[in-house]
C-alpha cells in the first residue's frame, strides 16, 4: 500500500473519530445506551424489523432494558447534531467530485423504463 493511500485512510478515520466522538456528545442523557444502539443499529445484517433486534446485535453489549431505557428516557441535542452532521465534509474523489453512495432495491423491475444512454456523468451539465 503506498504512503498516499495510509495518509487517505488515515484522515478518513480521523474524521470518523472525530464525527463519533461528536455524535456522542450530542446524547446529552443515556448517552452510552444510545451510542450502543446508533452502533448495533448501523452494523446489523440486514433489515431491523423489531426494536428488540439492535439488542441481539454483538455490538449492543448492554442489556435489552438499557435499549428501552435509551429510548425512553434518553435525549439527543438536535441543534448540535445538525451543527455536526453540516460541519462533517463530503466525501471526494480524487479530482474533487463529491461521492455519495445509494441504497438500491434488490428487486428486479424488467418492466421499469430507463435511458438506454444512462451511464456515470463525469461533470455537471450547466
Amino acid at each position: 500500500m503506498s504512503l498516499e493511500c495510509l495518509g487517505v485512510l488515515r484522515d478518513a478515520f480521523a474524521e470518523v473519530s472525530r464525527f463519533r466522538t461528536e455524535l456522542y456528545e450530542c446524547l446529552t442523557a443515556r448517552g452510552d445506551a444510545l451510542f450502543e444502539l446508533c452502533d448495533a443499529l448501523l452494523c446489523t445484517d440486514g433489515p431491523v424489523r423489531t426494536i428488540v433486534d439492535p439488542a441481539l446485535a454483538p455490538e449492543h453489549r448492554r442489556g435489552h432494558g438499557a435499549l428501552y431505557a435509551g429510548l425512553n428516557q434518553g435525549h439527543i441535542d438536535v441543534a448540535r447534531l445538525r451543527r455536526t452532521l453540516v460541519s462533517t465534509p463530503l466525501p471526494r474523489a480524487a479530482d474533487g467530485r463529491i461521492v455519495l453512495a445509494a441504497d438500491v432495491s434488490p428487486w428486479l423491475r424488467p418492466d421499469a423504463s430507463t435511458c438506454p444512454d444512462l451511464a456515470f456523468a463525469t461533470h455537471l451539465a450547466g
